[in-house]
């Protein structure tokens, strides 16, 4: 009986292990597209601050 509680314990050790790494490559992942397309972000950010012209009234 002792040998089947250690194999629940080394089972949750891989489910967690396993969750832990897909968590971890997704976030790798993520990261990677945010430094990829920054310098595309950085451009549109500044053609919206050009394009953001006030019309002041003339009255």
């Amino acid at each position: 009986m002792n040998g089947q509680e250690q194999k629940k314990d080394k089972f949750w050790l891989y489910v967690g292990g396993t969750m832990f790494l897909i968590i971890a490559g997704i976030a790798m992942v993520k990261q990677s597209e945010n430094e990829k397309f920054a310098p595309i972000k950085q451009q549109l950010d500044e053609e919206n601050a050009q394009m953001n012209i006030r019309v002041l009234d003339g009255n």
